[in-house]
């Protein structure tokens, strides 16, 4: 099941992306009753996706992300994979959602772009067992973790150069049915490609992130887990279109433009 988070008429809710085509021949979206975190009904309301403004899929509370998750990528900016996962923050106010404006931050002259598989937290939980974590899972979503990566090579601290505003696009939507062990993850710049890996090249698999990140802290609902970023990384600039794209998920496309 695909669930998206949309506004129309300036009112925000959550809909099941149809099979089914709209009268246009787009998407169409099944308008559900409440939100996804808990039970709820479809409302048998449909709208076209072409209709609505998709926004970010979720508000999370944090974005917890992992770096240094595939080897090559590791490789490619001189770094080896560490003994324990390299854990950092982005910031609630960093997430933007489909179509929306990447603002090219006035700290930095070397943007990176970095497509990953993101995990979507469906239920409160803290220490989770290996054989639970799929349990606490709502599902997936495309994410592109910006970095400031002059930034980041300066400061010793990530915070300012993986947290500026718009450095976390997420979307389209969410996929709840869906085995993240071996699913392709590409990104294109003008439409070169730029990234292509399998999520099956992460040195460590989505469960054995849950349990190490819920070792030390309590994952809400709607937070978030970038799973690191295969090799590829390269530079964005103002005007460029970027889009991410993972296997039985779709594609998350932004702008970046010169931040006002």
């Amino acid at each position: 099941m695909r669930i998206a988070r949309f506004s129309i008429d300036g009112t925000v809710g959550f809909g099941v992306v149809e099979e089914e085509p709209a009268a246009d021949g787009g998407l169409q979206l099944d308008i559900i009753k409440g939100h996804p975190f808990a039970d709820f009904e479809r409302s048998g309301r449909r709208v076209p996706v072409s209709q609505v403004r998709l926004l970010p899929p979720v508000l999370p509370s944090k974005i917890v992300a992992i770096g240094r998750n595939y080897a090559e990528h590791a490789r490619e900016l001189g770094n080896t994979v560490p003994d324990v996962p390299v854990t950092f923050f982005k910031p609630s106010t960093s997430v933007i959602g489909p179509g929306d404006e990447i603002a090219y931050p006035s700290i930095s002259s070397d943007v990176h772009h970095e497509a990953e598989l993101a995990v979507v937290i469906g239920r409160l939980c803290r220490d989770v067992p290996r054989e639970r974590a799929r349990d606490v899972i709502l599902g997936y979503t495309c994410a592109n973790d910006l970095t400031a990566r002059d930034v980041q090579q300066r400061e010793t601290q990530w915070a300012r150069a993986k947290g500026f505003d718009t450095s976390c696009p997420l979307g389209p939507w969410i996929e709840t049915e869906l085995d993240p062990a071996d699913l392709a993850v590409s990104c294109t710049v003008n439409g070169e490609q730029r990234q292509l890996g399998r999520t099956s090249e992460m040195v460590r698999a989505v469960e054995d992130l849950i349990v190490h990140i819920t070792e030390s802290m309590t994952l809400l609902p709607q937070d978030v887990i970038l799973t690191g970023t295969p090799a590829g990384v390269g530079p964005v600039h103002v005007g460029d279109e970027v889009a991410v794209t993972i296997e039985g998920i779709g594609t998350l496309t932004n702008k970046v433009v010169k931040r006002d």
